[in-house]
């Protein structure tokens, strides 16, 4: 390659970079029309999508300076967004938790970025936002570690996604535990109520995708006004030994929390038992148990819940 064109490409690479930044509203540190720069986005998110962080631990995860990092955390804390608790083990270190005013915070910034990217995408023409999206995995996978696998990730769902759903679930259900046809009816009809009376408020759908293709789902549908239920959580063989299914129970019961609901519940099956592991170990408690005959199979089903 000559110097020349050597020196066009890194021209165009910077070009779109400025493209890029102002495209998404991200110039001069301010984000989507709120309040907070994007690293102060990033820790509001980290802060609301997991338990348990300390200030370290999201320093190294977002690869932020400590002193920065600090005077983020003092002015959440002045502003009474976040607790800050000392640790037991390092008394110089504080877990660190949203309060409900920095709930509420967050889910205000995160509607306006939904609504805001989604705009972008509806404006774009007919085919335009899937090009988009895998034009972007593409520039990730090509700037990632080379040789490596492109990780997973999750994002919410999309024209065609339930087709997949159904499908995937019949047909691993049916190969793994021999359910017949009415288990795909039964996940047909969760997947077509969803769709036909879907509130973006308090409802969601995860989809977890690799290299452009789908390989986990679930969904937080409205059980009651203070209940929120966890359906379909699915990982397909291809995405395994990511932890796929633990990041998709997270989002669920972060985001439950994050709208306003007071308990989770799900249903599921005592074979199950790797799904039953993450619902345990996601802080859910079997409050339920009853047999019956469902899918061509004798089953036992399981209530689980947790309070949030």
């Amino acid at each position: 390659m000559s110097q020349n064109n050597s020196d066009q490409e890194v021209a165009a690479v910077r070009a779109f970079n400025r493209f890029y930044t102002r495209k998404l509203g991200v110039l001069d540190q301010q984000l989507m029309k709120s309040p907070f720069s994007l690293s102060e986005a990033r820790v509001l998110y980290e802060l609301a999508y997991r338990e348990d962080l300390s200030a370290k631990e999201i320093g190294a995860e977002l690869g932020l300076d400590a002193g920065y990092l600090s005077r983020i955390v003092q002015n959440f804390d002045e502003n009474g967004l976040l607790t800050r608790k000392p640790l037991p083990a390092d008394r110089r270190q504080f877990r660190l938790a949203l309060t409900p005013k920095g709930r509420q915070t967050f889910t205000k910034l995160e509607r306006s970025m939904q609504d805001d990217i989604g705009a972008m995408l509806a404006a774009l023409p007919r085919g335009g936002s899937q090009k988009l999206v895998g034009a972007m995995a593409e520039i990730e996978r090509l700037l990632g570690v080379s040789g490596a696998a492109a990780p997973a990730i999750l994002r919410t769902h999309r024209p065609g996604d339930m087709g997949w759903v159904v499908q995937s679930h019949g047909a691993f259900y049916a190969s793994e535990y021999g359910f017949d046809s009415s288990f795909e009816a039964l996940v047909a009809e969760i997947a077509a109520k969803f769709l036909t009376s879907f509130d973006a408020s308090r409802e969601r759908c995860w989809i977890a995708e690799q290299g452009g293709v789908q390989v986990g789902s679930v969904f937080v549908v409205k059980h009651s006004d203070d209940v929120a239920k966890l359906r379909l959580l699915l990982v397909d063989p291809a995405g395994r030994g990511q932890r796929l299914g633990q990041q998709l129970v997270a989002e669920c019961v972060a985001f439950a929390r994050a709208t306003g609901y007071r308990r989770m519940t799900l249903w599921t099956q005592s074979i199950l038992v790797a799904a039953r592991k993450i619902y345990q170990d996601a802080g859910f408690v079997l409050v339920a148990t009853e047999p019956h005959r469902s899918f061509g199979q004798s089953l036992v089903g399981e209530t689980w819940e947790r309070e949030l």
